[in-house]
């Protein structure tokens, strides 16, 4: 069996290739690495780097080749290609390369969202099942590191601030979405079409006070509307690009698209997932 990880040179990627690395040989991985600077690092690790890019289809026909089981990590948006148009690249190679399943890490609700950040992902969802490849939908929750600045800050001592009111989130760490992925990927266990992948829900105060226990500090919590919160990120010098989309985040909290109740996490992992307090103490420790 061939298993092929995209994204492999990313966060997500790297803890997903450590995973898998635990439950199969090395010959039986490939990775997918958009430069050769990037593949050099993990060919020192034995793995058969394949060079590709999402936005040049002729180059995933190369890399497909001989795969059978394949993690799709979803790209960024704001290329000069697409993302829709990427993911259509490697949709349609997959399915002319006869790769027999995808794992691919998609949005919570899939398409019962309504967030703007759902749109190229349900698209892809909607692709995927059009190609009748065999798959397994992670819609992924929110990564404890999608907060790193708000918590390294408050870790030392500075304000928690946010907006997104009472909104709940299914934060869980980085590497343990990678370890569910693996498991789909493997096929340790049986997955079904969608698995919601979320940790807990909570809301922005119940993470601030798990994260002073775990640093051992006290901080001041802020709750914000979006104006003031804009105005203090732009005054901590966040580009206004970067400040919309952040806003746009605690709306969709606020809104409860990230508030997913399911067990599933659990079920994919085989065990319960860290308990907040313990994985903010990891995550600081990083």
């Amino acid at each position: 069996m061939n298993y092929l990880l995209t994204g492999a040179t990313g966060e997500l990627g790297t803890h997903a290739l450590h995973y898998l690395k635990e439950q199969v040989g090395t010959d039986e991985i490939a990775a997918l690495a958009r430069t050769e600077e990037q593949a050099a690092k993990l060919r020192e690790q034995g793995i058969d780097v394949r060079v590709a890019d999402f936005s040049d289809y002729a180059s995933l026909l190369e890399a497909f080749d001989g795969i059978d089981r394949m993690l799709f990590v979803s790209s960024q948006p704001g290329g000069a290609v697409s993302r829709g148009e990427q993911h259509k690249n490697v949709v349609q190679a997959a399915k002319e390369k006869n790769v027999s399943f995808i794992a691919y890490t998609s949005f919570p609700k899939g398409a019962d969202s309504a967030s703007p950040l759902a749109q190229d992902h349900i698209l892809t969802e909607k692709m995927i099942s059009d190609s009748h490849i065999p798959h397994t939908f992670l819609h992924n929750n929110w990564y404890i590191e999608n907060e790193a600045d708000t918590l390294y800050a408050a870790a030392e001592g500075h304000p928690f601030a946010y907006s997104a009111g009472e909104g709940k989130v299914g934060w869980a760490l980085k590497r343990e979405f990678a370890e569910a992925a693996v498991n789909v990927l493997t096929g340790k266990i049986t997955a079904p079409e969608i698995l919601e992948l979320s940790g807990t829900p909570i809301t922005y105060t119940e993470l601030a006070a798990a994260l002073k226990t775990a640093s051992g500090r006290e901080f001041e919590v802020v709750a914000m509307n979006d104006e003031d919160y804009k105005a203090s990120l732009i005054k901590n010098g966040v580009p206004e690009s970067i400040v919309g989309f952040i806003l746009m985040i605690q709306n969709n909290i606020r809104n409860g698209e990230l508030a997913v109740i399911s067990d599933d996490f659990e079920k994919v992992l085989g065990r319960p997932l860290t308990p907040m307090v313990e994985a903010l103490k990891e995550f600081l420790q990083n």
